[in-house]
Parts: structure tokens; sequence; C-alpha cells
């Protein structure tokens, strides 16, 4: 078992997230290397300040751009929409893996027969017009459908059965224009060798070991406990978990970690043992400032968050207005070691402007002339991912 201190174990997860130091991600071959630590970027609509997954990259990838993650889409290729933890980005040779999922939606379609009329409708029409969204096409049934294998598409027939068709593999998401999706037939833009390809792991145990682990790289340090990290790893109940670690430890693909005044034991994967030794001959590290994103990797479980950095976050968005303590849409704000404060940005995109409305320091947290400097240069980086010329603080 390796033991850490508190600051060992927060310089860990930060070196390994590339959010302390000198940037280890830089340009496009820096987003794929990101994404497929971390498995998985999780993707949701909400556009503020950017999207999260935009805002997950900001953060740790030199010289990113947005334009560079729709490259990585919906032109190579290198990375593909689907869900892994909820609505997600990953590395499209991961395709495979999630192969059960597709099955299961499969035979899900089954049990209502008006669905292959609805599909082929659907297909027909891709095939004359091209990628569609659900409002380019309208089906000639009355049919309400719910999919129990990904979202519901409510009353709107044609999304539920564009979505019931991406939930099986069948249709993937070809570009997004803000936050409407156009699909259109996987075969066109995956691989053959990669869209057809057995499941490399058919075995339940062997998948979930195989999720957990990715889990586990995605966040850095992980504990066997109930947490966000797991969600949609489907069947991996307390039970479970706990065979896949004992697994996991048996063929040393993850190592016990102790962090003083922490009662749980934490894991990391193995081959992140070069990045502890580092760690602990005490390096300099170079401080950095960075807004990190609402459902950014690194805090899927806020509640280890908490326990590591004394840092207690809610993604208020959901949050009725007379409950919230902060904002609507506020990002947790890193400077070097520590999560200082938190910081409500807007960006106005007509007028080119980011708004910082918002900015609330933790206890303690002095906004010293160095640590001044360091908020403003990141507010300016921040500026330019957003297109945005001018900034003002409210």
């Amino acid at each position: 078992m390796i033991k850490l201190t508190i600051r060992q174990a927060r310089q860990f997860m930060l070196l390994k997230h590339g959010l302390l130091g000198e940037y280890r991600f830089i340009g496009n071959q820096g987003i794929l290397d990101f994404v497929r630590q971390a498995s998985c970027l999780q993707y949701d609509p909400i556009d503020v300040c950017g999207k999260n997954a935009e805002l997950v990259l900001q953060s740790r990838v030199k010289g990113f751009s947005k334009e560079m993650l729709e490259e990585l889409l919906y032109q190579d290729r290198r990375l593909v929409d689907y869900p892994d933890k909820n609505l997600a980005i990953i590395p499209v040779e991961d395709w495979p893996y999630f192969e059960r999922y597709r099955r299961a939606a499969r035979q899900h379609a089954e049990h209502y027969p008006d669905m292959q009329a609805l599909t082929e409708q659907v297909r027909t029409h891709i095939q004359n017009h091209g990628a569609i969204s659900s409002d380019d096409i309208k089906l000639d049934v009355d049919f309400s459908w719910r999919s129990a294998i990904h979202w519901s598409g409510g009353n709107n027939t044609s999304r539920s059965v564009l979505e019931q068709m991406y939930s099986t593999g069948e249709l993937i998401i070809e570009h997004k224009k803000g936050t409407r999706k156009y699909y259109d037939i996987a075969e066109k833009y995956i691989q053959a060798n990669v869209l057809n390809a057995p499941e490399p792991l058919p075995s339940e145990l062997e998948h979930q070991k195989w999720r957990v682990l990715r889990r586990i790289g995605a966040v850095g340090l992980l504990w066997n406990r109930a947490s966000d990290a797991w969600l949609n790893i489907w069947g991996l109940k307390s039970a479970e978990r706990n065979e896949v670690f004992r697994q996991l430890s048996i063929e040393a693909k993850i190592v016990a970690v102790m962090v003083e005044q922490m009662k749980d034991i934490l894991y990391c994967r193995t081959e992140d043992l070069p990045l502890i030794e580092a760690i602990l001959k005490n390096p300099e590290l170079q401080f950095r400032c960075e807004l990190i994103a609402p459902l950014d990797n690194m805090i899927w479980d806020r509640k280890l968050i908490n326990e590591l950095f004394g840092f207690d976050y809610t993604w208020e968005i959901y949050t009725p207005v007379n409950k919230r303590k902060f904002g609507h849409y506020v990002l947790p704000l890193l400077y070097g070691e520590n999560f200082i404060g938190r910081v409500e940005v807007i960006a106005e995109r007509k007028a080119r402007h980011l708004v910082v409305k918002n900015i609330w320091y933790e206890k303690g947290v002095k906004p010293t002339k160095k640590l001044q400097t360091a908020l403003d240069d990141c507010f300016k980086r921040f500026a330019l991912f957003n297109g945005c010329e001018t900034i003002s603080l409210r």
C-alpha cells in the first residue's frame, strides 16, 4: 500500500489531469491523449461560457479551441458521441466495448411492433436527404415511445425513433448545430473493422472490470464505495463492485493508496505509479489558474473532492433560485494545488464580451497581487476560448 500526504494526493490528481505545472496536453494530439486517459468527456448541451466537454479541455489543452473538438468529432472521426458516463464523448476505438448496450436496445425495440416501420421510414429519408434532425422528418404513425436504453424523446415520435436508432448503433450523431443533433448512418463514418468488431469482453464481470478501471483512470484516485463516478455501469451494485476491486487488485491493475487523515482507502491505476514516484520526490511545480468544468472528470465524486481538497461544490443549475448559494452556472476556480473559489462567467458572444459576474473566494483565500495576475491571465485565456475580445468584472 502506498502512503501519501493530503498534499501529495492533491498533486498527483492535478498532475494526472494536466492541471498543475507545465501543460501536458497540447493541440489536437493533446485532446486525443486526454480523452483516452479520461475514458470519456461528459457532454452537456448548456452553453453559458462553453459546453462542459469544451470547458474540460480548455483547462488542460494548450492552444485548445472549440473548432478542434468539432474537427476530431465530425471530420476526422477520431472521437464519437456515445453514452458512457451519461451523455459523453469517447474515443472511436472504444466503440466495440459498448456492444452489449446496443444489443439491449435492439432487443428492447422488438417489444414495439410499430418500430420496424418507423425505422424504415427514417432509413429511407436519410438515404434520400442525408443527415437529419428530429425537425426534418415527420413520421406517419402517431407513436409515443420511450427508450429504456437511453434518454426519453417524450411525445416527439421522430426524436424518439432517431434516439432509439442511435441507441442501437445504426445511427450516429453526424454533427450538432447548437443543441440540435443531426443523425446519419453509422457505417458511413465508422470504419467497418471498428463498427462490426465483436464485443471484446462478453463476460459481464470482465466488462465491469474494464469500465471501473477506466473510471479510476478518469478521476485519478477513487474509492470502493458508492459514487457518481460509477454512473451508467449496468449491474454494478455493491457486491459486484467489491468483486471487481478484488480482481483488479489481484491482477495488479490497481494499487491501494492510503492518504493521511482519510478513513477510506483510495485506488489508482498501476500504470500511474511513475507519477506517484515523481510526486514523492517533492518536485517544484508551476502554479496555474484554471476554471474547471461543472461536470469535470476530476470532480465526478464531489465527496472525494471535499475530503481531498476541502472544497464543497454543487452545480446549482437545477437548484431552485431561492435555494442557490451562489449562481446559475458557476465554475470551480483552481489555483496551484487548491480550489480557491468559484466564478460565475457569462460569454456575451454577439458583443464578443466576457462578463465575470461574481467571484466567491474560499475562506482564508487572500487575493494577493500574484493571485490577481494569475487570475487576469486565466480570464484572458478564457475570453479567447469564448471568442470574446473584452472582459468586464461586475
